[in-house]
């Protein structure tokens, strides 16, 4: 007698239903969304066994696969096991991945091995598990993405002191249906407090905040300087954690050119990545990063001619879809997500069909739903479905708010509501 799934259980282990046939979604976590050439292929031969092929590469630099079957997943889990590769956290009331934006900053080397130290305390740790809901850490190595403001806790590179880096700490952002911007909790922070610190937030939350709610909403019932109260008691009164600095830095090359791969939605073949896999390690020492826009990034060794590697790149077939090359960070949407109210591939294809020249230069994001996954509110002009409407011949159609960023050190403010796709489209071939 077969046992119903208990699909609220896989969520820590980073599974969420897809459909009501029951295809699930796997989230894989990659601390800074840096991979190792075995590691994507690896991804790339899960995809290929288990799901129609493709991979989704997310703005928080994960790596989603859909289409798997309850069934298969113990071989997958192994397979991920084996390269080192975990989707423990990576959904559900937990520590999610470590994000780290800011790729493309010579300071890159410095956060995604802050991030990396940050994800080995946190990731499969039963004590940050359990949470009410989703707890989001970020890393930057600075403010221009503004990502800081969205992160539970974000954290923000602002140089180095006598012997250690120095981060700013955020608190208490996010998106979802209430954006709400994140507050500055504590400036200049050594590298040697932040995983106390942030181990001190996470408790606070979750003694104080009741399922489902995020750390956001603690902070709107208490108070800033009471949530600034309730972490330092929590500090003091936690065993003292010894933090020791490693050895260990960046995985990527240092001092060499870097190479953006654009890829369209996010949405990669396991061939694609294949190729991209053994690119790396020809002329990027072997590792990948997944960017927060959603594309590939390789840090190529000094020497390597990045006009040459790109060629090559293109005559294997990168580089040859134009409406990649528009920042244009877009969820999966109706395609594979239950919540998705659009197909958003389909919509972000029509939207960059009617940009102009100069509309084309600007980041772009759309959502299919409220949940914002494509973070719209940190994207120049963002797009987000907010419902469904009946029409008169019985069909279901989407319903869009258009946000526009005006202050760069803020989120994205609505400017128009409950649009057409039509209406969208005759905005976006005006808008400069």
């Amino acid at each position: 007698m077969s046992t119903a799934i208990d699909y609220q259980k896989l969520r820590l282990d980073g599974l969420y239903q897809q459909d009501a046939e029951g295809n699930l979604m796997l989230r894989i976590k990659v601390p800074a969304g840096v991979l190792s050439s075995t590691q994507a292929e690896a991804i790339s031969d899960i995809a290929e066994r288990f799901t129609n092929g493709m991979l989704h590469l997310t703005c928080r630099g994960s790596i989603e696969l859909h289409w798997l079957l309850y069934e298969q997943l113990p071989k997958v889990f192994r397979c991920l096991a084996a390269v080192g590769l975990s989707s423990r956290g990576a959904c559900g009331g937990a520590v999610r991945g470590i994000s780290c934006s800011t790729t493309f900053s010579p300071d890159f080397g410095i956060t995604q091995t802050v991030a990396r130290r940050i994800n080995h305390h946190f990731a499969c740790n039963p004590c940050f598990e359990g949470l009410p809901k989703k707890f989001k850490v970020g890393v930057d190595a600075d403010y221009k993405s503004s990502r800081h403001l969205i992160q539970d806790v974000g954290l923000v590179y602002v140089g180095t002191g006598k012997d250690q880096s120095l981060f700013d700490v955020w608190c208490a952002g996010g998106l979802g249906r209430a954006p709400q911007a994140g507050f500055l909790l504590e400036k200049a922070v050594e590298e040697s407090r932040l995983i106390p610190l942030i181990a001190a937030i996470v408790q606070v939350y979750r003694d104080n905040t009741p399922p489902p709610r995020r750390l956001k909403a603690l902070v709107n019932q208490v108070g800033r300087d009471e949530l600034r109260r309730m972490i330092q008691d929590q500090l003091a009164c936690q065993p003292q954690t010894v933090v020791q600095q490693t050895v260990d830095g960046p995985l990527t090359a240092i001092g060499g050119a870097l190479l953006d791969v654009p890829i369209f939605a996010g949405e990669l073949s396991s061939s694609a990545m294949r190729s991209l896999a053994l690119a790396a390690r020809q002329v990027a020492d072997g590792f990948l990063v997944v960017t927060a826009d959603q594309n590939i990034a390789l840090h190529l060794v000094p020497g390597q001619d990045p006009l040459m590697v790109r060629d090559t790149l293109k005559k294997q077939g990168h580089f040859s879809d134009p409406e990649a090359d528009v920042t244009f960070r877009i969820c999966p949407g109706s395609h594979e997500c239950r919540m998705g109210l659009v197909a958003t591939r389909d919509a972000a294809r029509l939207t960059i069909a009617a940009m102009t020249a100069s509309s084309r230069e600007l980041t772009w994001a759309i959502s299919g739903c409220q949940n914002s996954c494509s973070q719209p509110q940190l994207a120049q002009v963002g797009i987000r479905s907010n419902k469904q409407v009946m029409e008169e011949d019985g069909q279901r159609t989407p319903r869009f708010d258009l946000l526009q960023k005006k202050d760069s050190a803020g989120l994205g403010e609505t400017v128009h509501e409950n649009l057409t796709l039509e209406e969208l489209q005759k905005i976006v071939n005006r808008l400069d």
